[in-house]
């Protein structure tokens, strides 16, 4: 790499001494910028690492982004609303009963290291995930087994389910395709190289590998000849990822010109960017929700009287305020980009009538109890969600024991039902567009998971699920999940709270953004992104 003074109004000084990045902003006048020949290299100020690049064993937001950047899928969401985009697979066809699934492979895509991706890798990759049985392994492995996906050609391969599933392409783009005989030849006794690909890589995508510090930065650089081509007229060299984790120091990063983009500000400090000359502030309406998850199977939450007391009691406007106006109040337990969903009617409001009416026949008429309410700690707006719900619920004479903790002992805490707190404040993104994939969070077999703490359990509405997902018609899906919406909502397992605008704050030179709600929170995707005037 060389590094050259070049003259590009508003870019940001990111020059690379001893792994820090150091920058300064100058607006309007000439900056010094880290390129590439006549490339840049875009700085991503994250607050979360990525502890873990295996897409066959996890997948969180930063994890996400990288793998995206690194690995192709068979297809890919993109757009708002979202879209499935044929990716390495250029075309498909499903059988009448949606069980047996046939995809065409693009001829020309390649691994980074020149071999072709043919079915067989396509084969492997999802087999060594399966058997790994971790990150996305979850979402299919009730109905693909190892030995039911086969190579019919060498660009064709199928998936034969052993029952049908609607949604099985729905989930296919979080499943990437690893190069077989880069991850085998790194085995380690029988890991399936799950060590190596820790911190390596075997993808196709439009990204590889330069430099891995973990706990500090993370680099990428571009693939020049990157087999779908770029969308841009001058892509990116590379990307950075620094690690910056803590919300005031990413604003000053980006405000210095120390990062490009940032994520993970306080409202308030988006607010205050987007005012700011030469920032601006993306702003749009994703899919995770957020919700206070009561356990209905211990008590006192086992008393639906109890539960429908407390979320009449909730100040739902509270939410807006929290999020200075950037949020949506749910009006069904889906989100609204999710297929199928409706606009429940009657969907819980603060109504104090009601609260008092709904206490008045439950098990505790006088209140004269406490509730835990567990909440991530650090996290300031479910703080001030416990200050609204120990307000709303005095003139109940219910009292509120507030109890942060780490996410990680959170999960814990909700992993099992004698354990799980009275209500826990949960966000939740549904990894596909599908009502299957929210649905499913309140089947039985969601128990124990941190979006499945609420324990709820209705036979009817675990039924109505597994009707629905094994139809091939929507015609036929679209008013189960009409009536799973409307059931949910009358059993009350949580206070539906809302859906929180997802915002980054970026430097106006950056160009090419593209949004797509199906994303988790902090994540963008890098193919599209360059810096421009």
């Amino acid at each position: 790499m060389t590094i050259r003074i070049c003259h590009f109004p508003r870019l940001v000084t990111a020059l690379v001494f001893a792994g820090l990045l150091v920058g300064t902003l100058v607006v309007g006048s000439a900056q010094a910028f880290e390129r590439a020949g006549e490339k840049f290299i875009l700085v991503f100020g994250g607050r979360q690492p990525v502890p873990l690049l295996d897409p066959s064993q996890k997948y969180d937001w930063s994890t996400r982004m990288m793998q995206q950047a690194m690995y192709d899928a068979l297809v890919k969401y993109e757009n708002d609303p979202p879209v499935i985009k044929p990716w390495l697979a250029e075309s498909w066809d499903v059988s009448d009963d949606a069980k047996v699934w046939t995809f065409h492979l693009a001829k020309n895509a390649k691994f980074h290291n020149g071999d072709p991706v043919n079915a067989e890798a396509v084969r492997f990759s999802f087999e060594r995930t399966l058997k790994i049985n971790k990150g996305p392994a979850w979402m299919l492995s009730d109905f693909l087994k190892p030995e039911g996906v086969k190579v019919v050609d060498e660009h064709t391969v199928r998936f034969e389910l052993s029952e049908p599933f609607a949604p099985f392409l729905s989930f296919l783009p979080w499943w990437y395709v690893m190069n077989p005989a880069q991850v085998m030849a790194h085995q380690e006794g029988d890991d399936m190289g799950q060590k190596w690909m820790t911190d390596n890589e075997a993808g196709s995508g439009p990204f590889k590998i330069k430099r891995w510090e973990q706990g500090v930065l993370y680099e990428l650089e571009a693939v020049p000849d990157y087999w779908k081509g770029w969308p841009q007229k001058k892509p990116l060299a590379g990307v950075i990822y620094k690690l910056i984790r803590e919300a005031a120091s990413q604003k000053a990063a980006l405000q210095k010109g120390e990062a490009d983009i940032v994520e993970g500000l306080s409202p308030e400090d988006f607010d205050i960017v987007a005012k700011l000359p030469g920032i601006k502030v993306e702003n749009h309406a994703g899919m995770t929700t957020f919700g206070i998850k009561f356990n209905v199977s211990q008590p006192p939450m086992d008393d639906i009287n109890l539960r429908k007391a407390v979320a009449h009691a909730f100040d739902y406007e509270a939410f807006l305020k929290i999020y200075n106006g950037n949020a949506k109040l749910q009006t069904s337990p889906f989100p609204f980009a999710t297929q199928g969903h409706i606009d429940v009617p009657n969907f819980p409001r603060r109504d104090m009538a009601k609260a008092k009416a709904y206490l008045a026949k439950s098990k505790y008429p006088n209140g004269g109890i406490e509730l835990e309410y567990v909440y991530v700690q650090g996290l300031e707006e479910e703080r001030k969600m416990g200050l609204v719900l120990i307000d709303n619920l005095k003139p109940l004479n219910i009292g509120i024991k507030m109890v942060p903790l780490t996410w990680p002992n959170m999960k814990a805490r909700g992993s099992k039902m004698e354990t799980s707190p009275n209500m826990l404040a949960i966000f939740a993104t549904p990894v596909a567009t599908d009502p299957d994939a929210v649905a499913f969070q309140y089947h039985k077999d969601s128990w124990g998971k941190y979006y499945g703490t609420h324990y709820y359990s209705n036979e009817e509405v675990w039924g109505l699920i597994e009707k629905a997902r094994k139809s091939s018609s929507w015609d036929e899906r679209a008013p189960i999940y009409a009536e799973i919406q409307k059931k949910i909502t009358d059993d009350q397992p949580e206070i539906f709270g809302m859906l929180a605008n997802r915002r980054w704050a970026m430097r106006d030179y950056v160009k090419g953004f593209k949004f797509s709600p199906v994303r988790f929170t902090g994540e963008v995707d890098l193919y599209s992104l360059e810096i421009g005037k």
